[in-house]
């Protein structure tokens, strides 16, 4: 048997190819910040804010097909059941494909509803309604593509996991540089851009996974099924309590006006970025502790718990210096409209913190997805979105900014409180998942 035993350089060589691949998928939001800072006003770049988020918010209400099709296989490939490895990619695709057809079919009632809540003024809400019109068609490709990226991560093909994003990025890049600065499409133009890339991106997706088609096990097991079903319900709600957050967050901005809006949406592109990118060590967790639930190794879990954090606090740090020293300059040349520009520059300060503060419940979520553990991160989403509006609505009142920018800090620290809860208990199922079991009545 080859050796399983997880090393740092290891730890390195899965993170690295998903970090690059993360902050690819963060460009997406930066090359479509940065085209409107440069080629667009303020109401351009808040309407792409705002759109940005409403898609986020539809898109990875969904995102729990990538999530447990990265537990469910990494856990098959553990107790070495190939077929089922194969068979967790096939379902994912299904039911990503129907998801996202459904969405693209109810769309025009959607965007009715989904731009209802924000407080944006009228112009800026026309240009993301168009954005939204756009960029829906896309809806189908994501959903699959989140099937293609969670497998690729759970069999640890995260070399292909990069050249993945590379083509949806690049494409991406390519495509809103023309529809924005060659033909003035607007907000609109980056929507239909993004789009296009997205089918671009599956087709090299589904090349990439063709070795996943070879053979086809129960796609329509009942206990499978069910234990799918489980899964994607309370990761489900999970992510609809996170990205009401971070809805909440942009709404929050907004509502001290169309400048703060813009500035807020320019910072939350550094989130972003430092998010995606130590996720890389936490999708590696996923990967290592879902196969240690499957091969039931408590020794194997512990030990990927400890070395990805080793690892991806140092990276949390020297980002955040990055960030504080250096993000200045980026938004002076990046952001051409002047009232934007000095809204990012005042805040900064509490973006750099985020990689730090955030750390901690990014590696949490890693550790319970690998696990499957849905009813925990179900539980502590929800309490850390009740906890953040309370600690927004107090902060806002006394700091207007400031407030709104302390409380989403503190959000990520109600996350990890949170999952910190339930961490004892999951040690423990692995333990007890070691003992013998009794045999099953027949």
């Amino acid at each position: 048997m080859a050796d399983t035993a997880l090393t740092r350089s290891k730890v390195l060589a899965l993170a690295v190819p998903v970090m690059l691949a993360q902050a690819a998928t963060a460009s997406t939001g930066i090359v479509d910040t940065a085209v409107m800072g440069l080629y667009g006003t303020k109401f351009d770049l808040g309407a792409v804010g705002v759109a940005a988020v409403v898609m986020n918010f539809l898109y990875w209400a969904f995102g729990f097909l990538r999530m447990s099709t990265t537990g469910l296989s990494a856990q098959a490939n553990g107790s070495g059941d190939r077929l089922e490895v194969q068979t967790v990619l096939q379902r994912a695709l299904l039911l990503g494909g129907a998801l996202g057809l459904t969405i693209l079919i109810l769309s025009p009632l959607l965007r009715l509803a989904i731009f209802q809540p924000f407080e944006a003024g009228s112009e800026v809400k026309t240009l993301a309604k168009a954005y939204f019109d756009a960029r829906v068609w896309g809806a189908p490709a994501v959903l699959m593509g989140y099937g293609i990226t969670g497998w690729l991560l759970g069999t640890g093909r995260t070399g292909q996991l990069l050249a993945f994003q590379i083509v949806m990025n690049g494409t991406n890049g390519v495509l809103d540089i023309w529809f924005v600065a060659g033909l003035g499409w607007g907000p609109a133009g980056i929507g239909a851009g993004t789009a296009i890339a997205e089918w671009v991106a599956l087709a090299f997706g589904l090349v990439l996974v063709r070795k996943g088609f070879t053979r086809s096990g129960a796609l329509f097991d009942r206990e499978r099924l069910g234990a799918l079903i489980n899964a994607n319900r309370d990761i489900l709600i999970r992510t609809l309590a996170l990205l009401f957050c971070f809805a909440w967050f942009v709404n929050s901005g907004a509502s001290l006006g169309t400048a703060t809006l813009a500035g807020n949406e320019v910072l939350l592109q550094f989130v972003s970025v430092s998010a995606f990118v130590l996720d890389g060590f936490a999708f590696v967790a996923e990967k290592e502790i879902g196969e240690a639930y499957g091969a039931r190794s408590r020794a194997r879990l512990v030990r990927a718990m400890r070395l990805t954090s080793e690892i991806a606090a140092g990276f949390a740090v020297v980002i955040a210096l990055a960030y504080f020293f250096g993000g200045g300059w980026i938004i002076a040349n990046f952001v051409a409209d002047e009232e934007a520009r000095a809204v990012a520059l005042t805040y900064l300060p509490y973006c750099a913190a985020v990689p730090v503060v955030g750390l901690a419940c990014w590696q949490l979520d890693g550790f319970f997805l690998g696990a499957t553990q849905g009813k925990a991160l179900r539980n502590a989403g929800v309490l850390a979105a009740l906890l953040y509006v309370g600690t927004d609505v107090l902060l806002k009142a006394q700091f207007a900014n400031s407030g709104v920018w302390i409380a989403f800090l503190s959000m990520y620290v109600w996350r990890a409180a949170g999952l910190g809860l339930y961490l004892p208990s999951m040690l423990a199922r692995v333990s007890e998942s070691q003992r013998p079991q009794p045999a099953r009545q027949t």
